[in-house]
């Protein structure tokens, strides 16, 4: 079944409509917190303007990511109230042919400290992507179910299916306009999942993604909840360029219910660093269990 909706955007103050694809950050959600890099396509010789949004997302599917990643970053909770908890992790990402493989570490507080995220993020269109959580305290990893997905990662306003990327072939893609966002020409580009399971599994009904038209990078996003009548909206606050990768180093994630705003997670990316010695072991669940 296809929950389709008005594709005028919601009002949202403080993050004008507001990023892998058809998740609300798309695929800078999944890299944002598997090392967050990346977001640079070149174009080549189909002309811009002639691309449809499915050869839009493709682009953005397809960018350079770099490989052998490695990345600090903070993650920082805000209540409705305003009241703050900062967490400060490690992720390391590396490509196993055209699969992503990340890991992320907690480093502090102690609350969290030791726990670690393992994700194999297939490109095979059939195979759902794998995930696990290592929760220290309990000495034991969990693998994230298909069912479980939809759920909040780690307490923030990113879904678990946010940390990985979405088969292109499962969602229905309309170009609704071309506008800007802070001075740089954008697509404005309606995602819809074709299938109630793959509603079920990520928990948006749809998603308004704006994509940059010189570089392929979604800056921002819009994604409707199935439940609750809530909204979620990214933004990219600070996009840089690190040895030619287009990095999001600064990004936000709101959860809003009309105008009233729920939670917000803040994500800083730092030491940003590519060609790493990075090999196939440090990615497997004993080295999750085992921690750095």
């Amino acid at each position: 079944m296809r929950n389709r909706h008005s594709s005028s955007l919601p009002a949202e103050s403080g993050c004008s409509a507001p990023a892998r694809h058809p998740s609300p950050s798309l695929r800078a959600l999944c890299l944002a917190l598997c090392s967050f890099c990346a977001l640079l396509v070149p174009l080549v010789s189909m002309a811009a303007d002639s691309l449809s949004a499915r050869d839009i997302m493709q682009r953005v599917d397809d960018r350079d990511d770099g490989d052998n990643r490695v990345s600090d970053m903070e993650m920082i909770l805000i209540d409705k109230r305003g009241k703050q908890r900062v967490r400060k992790l490690r992720s390391f990402g590396k490509d196993f042919g055209e699969d992503d493989y990340g890991l992320i570490f907690f480093l502090s507080p102690a609350d969290v400290k030791d726990t670690g995220f393992l994700t194999y993020d297939y490109d095979e269109d059939e195979k759902d992507d794998d995930q696990w959580l290592y929760l220290p305290a309990l000495k034991k990893t969990k693998r994230i179910a298909a069912g479980d997905k939809s759920g909040s990662f780690m307490g923030s306003d990113f879904n678990y299916s946010d940390m990985s990327s979405r088969s292109l072939n499962r969602y229905d893609f309309t170009l609704m306009k071309e506008t800007e966002v802070n001075g740089h020409p954008v697509w404005q580009i309606e995602s819809i999942p074709k299938t109630r399971e793959e509603i079920d599994e990520t928990g948006y009904t749809k998603t308004v993604a704006f994509v940059r038209k010189d570089n392929f990078v979604v800056i921002r996003s819009v994604g409707w909840l199935k439940k609750g009548k809530r909204l979620r909206y990214m933004e990219v606050q600070d996009l840089q360029q690190i040895d030619g990768i287009w990095v999001p180093m600064e990004m936000s994630m709101t959860t809003k219910k009309g105008k009233k705003t729920l939670h917000k997670t803040v994500l800083k990316t730092s030491n940003v660093k590519f060609n790493q010695d990075i090999s196939e072991d440090d990615f497997t669940i004993r080295k999750l269990e085992k921690g750095l």
